[in-house]
């Protein structure tokens, strides 16, 4: 069987908010308007650029308007990985996940473009079989049809694959998909979020839970 892991990028392979908060703040101050604490930040991460802009206009009184999100994209790109690395422990479980046979790929509501860049400014890219951004398809995260045509990009289906996630949005993908779901529990997403989902406390819990859940599904497809 075709094992892969499909993971989510902010908030569950990498601690992104400060640069994120960076650029929003900026956005804000180029708008004459105050910025944001770091909890309303991460409160706001999760749903695709175009809706953490909305919600934090709306914060401040303001409707959405395109050329606000267009500018922040383009300063959020190029400052990407100014703070923002790798949670603890994700680099070891990645090789760990490799050398136990699983490919691996990256579905995140963060336009493809940005995605792309922290990837690599960070010397992740290679590790990845496919990138499935926020702008890649006609659908984001929550709609199952995001993990799927990211799947399909690797050259994998769902049998045989988890999505590892720190927001309800990956948990009902998957769902909807028919993948089984590990949720961050390091990451952005409050736990109640997981909604069932078996939760890793840490990223040094993962190959092992993998393991397990991936074990079990297939059990359960086979009874």
């Amino acid at each position: 069987m075709n094992r892969i892991a499909i993971f989510d990028l902010d908030g569950t392979l990498v601690d992104s908010a400060a640069d994120i908060h960076a650029s929003l703040d900026r956005s804000m101050a180029g708008l004459g308007l105050a910025g944001f604490s770091r909890p309303e930040v991460i409160g706001m991460i999760g749903d695709g650029v175009q809706a953490l802009l909305t919600k934090a206009l709306s914060a401040r009184g303001r409707t959405f308007d395109q050329a606000t999100l267009d500018a922040f994209v383009v300063d959020y790109t190029a400052q990407a990985t100014v703070l923002t690395r790798p949670f603890d422990g994700i680099p070891a479980a990645l090789d760990a996940l490799a050398a136990a046979g699983w490919r691996m790929a990256v579905c995140t509501n963060k336009p493809e473009a940005a995605a792309r860049l922290l990837l690599e400014d960070l010397g992740l890219a290679d590790r990845f079989a496919a990138l499935g951004g926020g702008d890649s398809f006609p659908v984001r995260k929550p709609d199952p049809a995001h993990l799927l045509a990211t799947l399909a990009a690797a050259g994998a289906e769902a049998a045989g694959a988890v999505m590892i996630g720190d927001h309800r949005n990956d948990v009902m993908a998957a769902a909807g998909a028919g993948v089984p779901c590990i949720f961050a529990g390091w990451g952005y997403g409050p736990v109640s979020m997981a909604d069932g989902a078996p939760v890793a406390a840490s990223p040094r819990d993962l190959p092992a839970m993998i393991e397990s859940i991936t074990l079990g599904d297939q059990r359960g497809r086979m009874a």
